[in-house]
């Protein structure tokens, strides 16, 4: 009997009227955001220069196209990257839970190990990290 009132008193406590400070900030900070964007709209300079509206990289004068193709070699090499780097993340875990893992932890991390070494081999044999073109 005593669940059917702690399933009356949640109910009482998750009321709209708990969430209307929420809801009102929530309408302040979109309004704030909004009044500063037009503020500064309306109050900002708006002198539009060539060199104001010229693209600007670094202060460098910018020469060529830059939808010019790029070796391929840059992106295997930086998916490489992530996919081994992730790798590492997947360590923490075991290496926080060692101990109650036990030998089934091990035996699960020596299998994902070298699933990743036989990964690793198959990238250099097929020659995904050789940059001579």
């Amino acid at each position: 009997m005593g669940w059917i009132f702690s399933l009356i008193d949640a109910s009482a406590t998750n009321s709209a009227a708990n969430f209307f400070p929420i809801g009102l900030q929530l309408i302040f900070a979109a309004g704030f955001v909004a009044t500063m964007i037009a503020l500064s709209a309306w109050v900002g300079p708006k002198r539009k220069t060539a060199d104001k509206l010229a693209n600007f990289a670094s202060g460098i004068e910018s020469h060529g196209n830059a939808r010019q193709p790029m070796a391929i070699k840059y992106f295997l090499v930086a998916i490489l990257f992530v996919l081994f780097d992730v790798e590492v993340i997947f360590f923490y875990p075991y290496a926080v839970n060692f101990r109650e893992l036990g030998w089934n932890g091990f035996l699960a991390v020596l299998m994902f190990v070298a699933f990743f070494l036989i990964g690793f081999v198959y990238i250099i044999k097929k020659g995904a990290l050789k940059w001579e073109d």
